[in-house]
């Protein structure tokens, strides 16, 4: 008999801790990298773009391949092995940094290791996640990420009151959580014996795209615009420079975000198992289009704080979702190159808009920057109306 209620299982609960140590060793690090890169070593606003954008995008791009080889090997864990330990070798290079370049290839290394590890698990996630309840399993590992997120700069925030803002010195905690979620996957985290093992294929080929449904293309289209809606949170952070917050609370900007980012995952999952998808996207982005307005317009850091809040329960209300989106649309045995696929798209476009938004701070202020975000995601918001009632979003694909 059909179990109607079934559990979250031990191996979700294990990726959600992963993710949250991961995310207490990046976060405490990215909280203070964009003011590292333009007070301590003098980098344009424009780099700090450049900078993001590659890495992020780089993340994006090897997820497509890393989700077709975990689909031929018939095995995930052990690219999550590979790619978190990538990650925590990385984090000794931030505090050793004396130049863009250090931080560039750091950064870099990093994010290679994020796409190495991110389609696998994301399709782990859905190879051991009951139909019933797979929302609510996306929202709690995204929502564990998101307490690492929070964790993570109030650790920073607490270490610079104790060494007296010695930013390099705080980096170095970074390495301490990174090993402890390498350990908890070896350890934690099984994967079902019977996934279906696939011969290898570029993910990039005709034939394999041409298994995709139409339903998951759309689920694409989607994230593009959200991509586009919302570019690197560095900008938060140097948004609260320029308002003149001082180095110790700066690390308060990501607190706030991923704090709402957090509250708001879990609870945005369990939603989606019972009412429309389309419309908790609808309500992220309209939370994004009123952060966007309020953090291009405020000159108070109370509501500089309130557009951040926003900011994160935007992300709460739309990537949890969409990565459901992406599970219940993809064909079973290409889990991993449909992740992959979907993160490629979006980490090109994450270039793009990091890129744009960096060079409207440089040429006309942070105000335009945030404008052309909230325009992106009025145009997304269109995307989601105009919707007919046959495409995917907003239906349960089981």
């Amino acid at each position: 008999m059909a179990n109607h209620n079934p559990k979250i299982p031990k191996t979700i609960w294990a990726l959600g801790f992963v993710s949250l140590f991961m995310d207490i060793s990046s976060e405490l690090i990215h909280s203070l990298l964009p003011v590292f890169l333009v007070s301590t070593l003098g980098v344009s606003v424009l780099s700090v773009g450049i900078i993001e954008g590659i890495a992020e995008a780089t993340a994006h791009i090897v997820k497509v391949f890393s989700g077709a080889i975990s689909d031929c090997l018939g095995r995930r864990k052990i690219l999550l092995l590979l790619g978190y330990g990538l990650a925590a070798i990385t984090k000794p290079l931030f505090p050793l940094a004396d130049s863009a370049i250090t931080i560039f290839v750091a950064r870099f290394l990093d994010r290679i290791g994020k796409g190495i590890r991110g389609a696998p698990r994301d399709a782990l996630i859905a190879d051991v996640a009951p139909a019933q309840i797979r929302g609510a399993c996306f929202g709690l590992r995204q929502s564990m990420d998101t307490v690492g997120a929070f964790l993570g700069p109030v650790l920073a925030i607490a270490l610079l009151f104790a060494l007296n803002d010695d930013i390099k010195l705080v980096l170095w905690v970074s390495v301490v959580p990174a090993v402890i979620a390498v350990g908890l996957i070896a350890v934690g985290v099984n994967e079902p014996a019977e996934i279906q093992r696939q011969s290898f294929h570029s993910p990039l080929k005709w034939h394999v795209l041409s298994q995709f449904p139409s339903q998951y293309w759309w689920v694409v289209i989607v994230g593009t615009f959200f991509t586009l809606a919302r570019f690197s949170e560095a900008f938060l952070v140097l948004r609260a420079q320029q308002m003149g917050l001082q180095m110790t609370w700066i690390p308060l900007v990501m607190v706030v975000m991923s704090l709402a980012y957090a509250l708001s995952a879990y609870p945005a999952g369990r939603l989606s198992d019972r009412m429309s998808k389309n419309l908790l996207l609808g309500i992220g982005l309209i939370l994004l289009i009123l952060a966007d307005l309020l953090l291009a317009q405020t000159t108070c850091i109370a509501v500089l704080m309130l557009g951040v809040m926003l900011w994160g329960l935007h992300m709460g209300f739309s990537q949890g979702i969409l990565a459901t989106l992406v599970a219940e649309t993809t064909p079973e045995n290409l889990r991993g190159t449909g992740f992959g696929l979907f993160h490629l798209v979006s980490g090109l476009l994450m270039l793009l808009a990091s890129l744009l938004a960096g060079w409207l701070w440089d040429h006309y202020g942070p105000t335009l920057s945030f404008y052309s975000g909230a325009v992106f995601a009025l145009l997304a918001l269109s995307v989601l109306v105009v919707m007919k009632t046959n495409w995917v979003v907003g239906q349960r694909c089981d």
